[in-house]
């Protein structure tokens, strides 16, 4: 348990360290937040590539997969996650859960998003 928590951990440090390297080099373009974009995509690909490598040797659950799904993926972007649980439901034919899953992670996370923004707002004005 423990050399697990450490693993996802260390992929956590630098997918994060990445990401912000990501933000210092790659600017935004007319307000679009490019880098968020850039390495969500890129988050994306790397997560469904792994998923798949691993799937092929029949683990997703052992050292080296959590060390790059959940630990490099996970603090790279969390929204690889999010796809990448999307695409499984999808697969798997369960389509009511995933575009419950899909429309409400969108939604509400965005609505989340603006509510702490308006939260931190109150409390920076006060």
């Amino acid at each position: 348990m423990l050399k697990s928590i450490l693993l996802v951990g260390a992929g956590s440090f630098v997918g994060g360290a990445l990401r912000y390297v990501i933000s210092l080099l790659v600017r935004p373009s007319g307000g679009f937040p490019l880098s968020t974009f850039i390495v969500n995509i890129a988050g994306c690909l790397l997560i469904g590539l792994l998923y798949g490598l691993f799937s092929r040797f029949s683990t997703t659950s052992g050292s080296l997969c959590l060390l790059l799904t959940t630990g490099f993926c996970g603090g790279f972007t969390t929204f690889s996650t999010f796809s990448a649980d999307a695409v499984r439901l999808l697969r798997a034919g369960d389509y009511g859960p995933a575009t419950a899953y899909i429309a409400l992670s969108v939604a509400v996370c965005i609505a989340f998003a603006a509510l702490g923004m308006w939260i931190g707002a109150q409390i920076a004005r006060n």
